[in-house]
């Protein structure tokens, strides 16, 4: 019973990672192609101006980045492999865990503290769909990871 548990939740963390990475790999898909919505209030001034270092690597990297990371919530889904292998995959994971929580609770902390004084170029807008929906989006994602990690190494100590 208990191995059957620890692969269930497993499972459905790692297909809600996934599932999370795909949803933003979507989103800056739609931006690098020339969708506007949603990418004033997340990229400020870069998205009116778009130079081609932001789109190949600001919008077309982080999708092929976010694809990535929905091939690991998928690893982190199934049967752990064993060996190297399974502790590669969790390290990914909670890796990939440290750097969305990190990024999430920094960025809410400058905006929230005026840490960065003017050197920040963040309008009222901007700053409040960061601190509402893009850092709590980096929240959500690096728990999943984390979970799902996490999960993974419990199902395998299981089998």
């Amino acid at each position: 019973m208990h191995q059957q548990l620890g692969r269930t939740t497993s499972g459905t963390w790692g297909r809600l990672a996934c599932a999370w990475a795909l949803v933003f790999a979507a989103l800056h898909f739609f931006w690098a192609l020339g969708g506007g919505w949603g990418l004033s209030v997340s990229a400020g001034p870069l998205a009116e101006e778009r130079p081609w270092w932001f789109v190949l690597v600001g919008l077309w990297g982080v999708g092929l980045l976010c694809l990535v990371a929905g091939a690991l919530g998928l690893l982190l889904a199934g049967p752990p492999p064993g060996g190297l292998a399974g502790r590669v995959v969790k390290a990914l994971g909670w890796c990939v865990c440290v750097v969305l929580l990190v990024r999430g609770v920094v960025v809410e902390v400058v905006l929230l503290t005026d840490a960065g004084g003017r050197q920040l170029d963040v309008g009222p807008e901007q700053r409040l769909w960061t601190l509402l929906l893009w850092n709590p989006w980096f929240l959500i994602g690096g728990l999943a990871f984390g979970l799902a990690a996490r999960a993974s190494g419990r199902a395998g100590r299981a089998r």
